[in-house]
Protein backbone atom coordinates (compact mmCIF):
# COMPACT_ATOMS: atom_id res chain seq x y z
CA UNK A 1 0.00 0.00 0.00
CA UNK A 2 1.23 3.49 -0.84
CA UNK A 3 2.46 4.97 2.47
CA UNK A 4 0.80 8.31 1.65
CA UNK A 5 -2.62 6.54 1.69
CA UNK A 6 -3.07 4.27 4.68
CA UNK A 7 -5.43 3.84 7.63
CA UNK A 8 -4.83 6.20 10.54
CA UNK A 9 -4.14 4.61 13.92
CA UNK A 10 -5.30 6.04 17.29
CA UNK A 11 -2.80 8.51 18.81
CA UNK A 12 -0.80 8.52 15.59
CA UNK A 13 0.58 11.83 14.45
CA UNK A 14 -1.56 13.03 11.49
CA UNK A 15 0.33 16.22 10.86
CA UNK A 16 3.24 17.80 12.63
CA UNK A 17 2.12 18.54 16.18
CA UNK A 18 -1.42 17.15 15.70
CA UNK A 19 -2.38 13.81 17.24
CA UNK A 20 -5.42 11.69 16.38
CA UNK A 21 -7.45 10.86 19.48
CA UNK A 22 -10.69 9.78 17.81
CA UNK A 23 -12.04 6.30 17.27
CA UNK A 24 -10.04 3.72 15.34
CA UNK A 25 -11.53 4.30 11.88
CA UNK A 26 -10.35 2.69 8.68
CA UNK A 27 -10.00 6.00 6.82
CA UNK A 28 -7.30 6.49 4.18
CA UNK A 29 -4.80 9.23 5.02
CA UNK A 30 -3.11 11.17 2.24
CA UNK A 31 -0.09 13.35 2.85
CA UNK A 32 -0.68 16.73 1.21
CA UNK A 33 2.86 16.87 -0.17
CA UNK A 34 2.21 13.59 -2.01
CA UNK A 35 -1.07 14.91 -3.40
CA UNK A 36 0.36 18.25 -4.47
CA UNK A 37 3.51 16.78 -6.06
CA UNK A 38 5.47 19.96 -5.42
CA UNK A 39 2.79 22.22 -6.94
CA UNK A 40 0.73 24.91 -5.20
CA UNK A 41 -2.63 23.76 -6.59
CA UNK A 42 -4.42 20.84 -8.20
CA UNK A 43 -7.85 20.06 -9.59
CA UNK A 44 -9.96 17.28 -8.09
CA UNK A 45 -12.81 15.87 -10.19
CA UNK A 46 -15.82 14.63 -8.25
CA UNK A 47 -19.20 13.64 -9.74
CA UNK A 48 -18.52 15.59 -12.92
CA UNK A 49 -17.51 18.75 -11.02
CA UNK A 50 -14.05 20.30 -10.75
CA UNK A 51 -12.71 21.47 -7.39
CA UNK A 52 -9.45 23.36 -6.90
CA UNK A 53 -7.21 22.53 -3.92
CA UNK A 54 -4.71 25.33 -3.26
CA UNK A 55 -1.89 25.88 -0.80
CA UNK A 56 -2.05 29.45 0.49
CA UNK A 57 0.83 31.81 1.22
CA UNK A 58 0.40 30.91 4.91
CA UNK A 59 0.68 27.18 4.02
CA UNK A 60 -3.01 26.38 4.59
CA UNK A 61 -5.19 24.31 2.26
CA UNK A 62 -8.28 25.76 0.59
CA UNK A 63 -10.74 23.69 -1.47
CA UNK A 64 -13.02 25.68 -3.81
CA UNK A 65 -15.53 24.76 -6.47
Amino acid sequence: MDQSLRPLQPNEVRAEGVEWDGPDLDIPVADSSALMSGKRELVIRHNGQAYRLRVTASDKLILTK
